[in-house]
């Protein structure tokens, strides 16, 4: 498949920690879900939240950590889903591809760390059926994927929020060829799923620039970092979407946080299904040199 080989240069891992370039379940079933009655009495799927996790290095995945304790924590107000599709960065492509595989596998993609996190697997089924219903997604084409699987963008945060590894995961790609307002429109074609059960997480880092890490004082956030940081939580409590889309124009802090934009979209997927009365929260709102880990939940 004519993929961008762009994650070979930004799927490259430090060992220092982070990375080096870029119907519902029965009740009584697998988990308990809420049924809400329509106005003429169908029934109808609680409306799940949507998140964007910053996930920062994948060492977070192994916990127990600040980070990993709020991934957890942020799942246990609402039932649990039939399914959870995540954006992650670090499938970058050319073209749209979602995994389509019965048991798609986790993989490592990153290199120089403990022998701990290369052990991790996270054994959660596929689904098939639910891939095929949003390849024919019409707002553009998305392929079929039987190759890729899980990567650390998606895992190392899934199995901190769900460790059983019970619930059907799929990955989306992000499209290295379309901009960042495509991007945002065509995310919108996806809130139909958030009624039927499909929890739909984006991951990346706002603030992502590791040429610019300083790795002798990694707690200490750059006051370029901060600023940027700072723009992007202001322009997504005005819904500033608009702003969001059109990074390029927000200023030098803001462009030394987006050298590459992988790490970056998976916001605007999240800001796209967000509905007008739903409450945008932050939390792990923290930056660790030129890396943010600012979390969104909208619910």
């Amino acid at each position: 498949m004519n993929k961008l080989k762009i994650s070979n240069r930004l799927n490259l891992l430090s060992r220092k920690g982070f990375l080096f370039g870029a119907g519902g379940l029965l009740l009584g079933g697998l988990g308990l879900r809420k049924i809400l009655e329509g106005k003429q009495g169908e029934r109808k799927m609680e409306k799940l939240p949507v998140f964007f996790v910053g996930h920062g290095s994948p060492m977070n995945a192994l916990g127990p950590n600040e980070f990993a304790t709020a991934w957890a924590d942020s799942v246990k107000d609402f039932p649990e889903p039939n399914a959870i599709l995540c954006i992650s960065a670090h499938w970058f492509t050319r073209g749209q591809y979602v995994t389509a595989m019965e048991f798609p596998p986790t993989i490592h993609d990153f290199y120089g760390f403990p022998q701990e996190l290369f052990n991790v697997r996270y054994p959660v089924p596929g689904d098939p059926k639910l891939a095929e219903k949003i390849s024919k997604n019409e707002q553009g084409q998305i392929h079929l994927d039987y190759e890729w699987g899980l990567d650390h963008g998606t895992w190392s945060v899934l199995r901190n929020m769900y460790p059983k590894a019970n619930i059907p995961v799929l990955q989306l790609s992000l499209d290295a060829t379309k901009p960042a307002s495509w991007h945002y429109e065509f995310a919108k074609s996806l809130s139909k799923l958030r009624e039927e059960g499909v929890l739909i997480v984006g991951s990346g880092d706002m603030v992502h620039n590791l040429r610019l890490y300083d790795w002798k004082n990694q707690e200490h956030a750059q006051d370029w970092a901060l600023s940027a940081n700072e723009t992007f939580k202001d322009l997504i409590q005005k819904r500033d979407v608009k702003s969001l889309s059109a990074y390029q124009t927000l200023g030098t802090a803001v462009q030394m946080a987006i050298p590459t934009p992988e790490h970056y979209l998976p916001m605007l997927y999240a800001m796209a299904l967000a509905e007008e009365k739903e409450e945008i929260s932050f939390y792990n709102d923290i930056i660790q040199s030129s890396v943010s880990l600012t979390s969104l939940k909208i619910q």
